[in-house]
């Protein structure tokens, strides 16, 4: 199994305790320290599970918009967005639980023309309020349709790390990685009105491969 660049650090302290509490475990309890290592195993190996890299078939997307991460779609809503569109628009967002590959992938191929981090709130990730309060980053793609796509990766209150990779000036393209989430959170996805959306609320999505929406041809 191929594991995330993000891993190395999370996976050499997990090894570390595993260590150190199974011995502490075997020394003090003997035969009982089965009662311990085995919860311990299985949380030893849910972090290399959390880290996994799947093998995805990333097509050609052009219009498509397609899902940045693997979750659920927990909201599709006409709202404001201040930060960039300063309008109105979709806002389509996908629920990651800590048990979802956590890549982030671009929804759209084009330019990014906008990017930022703001530091915030760790509310959970299907709080409404998550999304300008919570700790976020922010990027716009410019389509080689015209279109402007925004997108945000929101930190949670179990995902406490978000890490992006893309700046200004970058191409984009669709279903490759642009970042990572560690133990999940939420996307959101701000599409222009007449956008078509495809997914519904309650769909599980698959980064990288699901059609969520399309955009208007010009």
């Amino acid at each position: 199994m191929k594991l995330h660049r993000e891993s190395k650090g999370t996976i050499t302290v997990a090894t570390l305790l595993f260590i150190i509490l199974g011995a502490l475990a075997i020394y003090f309890l003997k035969i009982w320290s089965l009662v311990i290592i085995m919860p311990l195993l299985v949380i030893y190996g849910l972090v290399f599970w959390f880290f996994r890299v799947p093998d995805r078939n990333i097509l050609d997307h052009k219009e498509n918009v397609i899902a940045p991460v693997d979750g659920k779609v927990v909201m599709i809503k006409e709202v404001e967005e201040d930060e960039f569109i300063k309008g109105k628009a979709i806002q389509v967002s996908i629920f990651m639980s800590p048990l979802n590959v956590h890549i982030c992938r671009y929804p759209v191929s084009g330019d990014v023309i906008y990017k930022k981090y703001h530091p915030g709130k760790y509310l959970v990730a299907w709080h409404e309020k998550s999304s300008t309060e919570n700790e976020r980053t922010t990027v716009a793609i410019q389509t080689m349709t015209d279109h402007k796509v925004v997108f945000r990766q929101i930190a949670g209150y179990v995902a406490r790390r978000i890490v992006f990779y893309c700046n200004e000036g970058d191409k984009a393209k669709a279903g490759h990685e642009f970042g990572f989430i560690k133990f999940g959170s939420r996307m959101d996805v701000f599409l222009p009105l007449d956008t078509e959306i495809i997914c519904k609320i309650g769909d599980i999505t698959k980064g990288g491969e699901d059609v969520i929406a399309k955009l208007k041809e010009n």
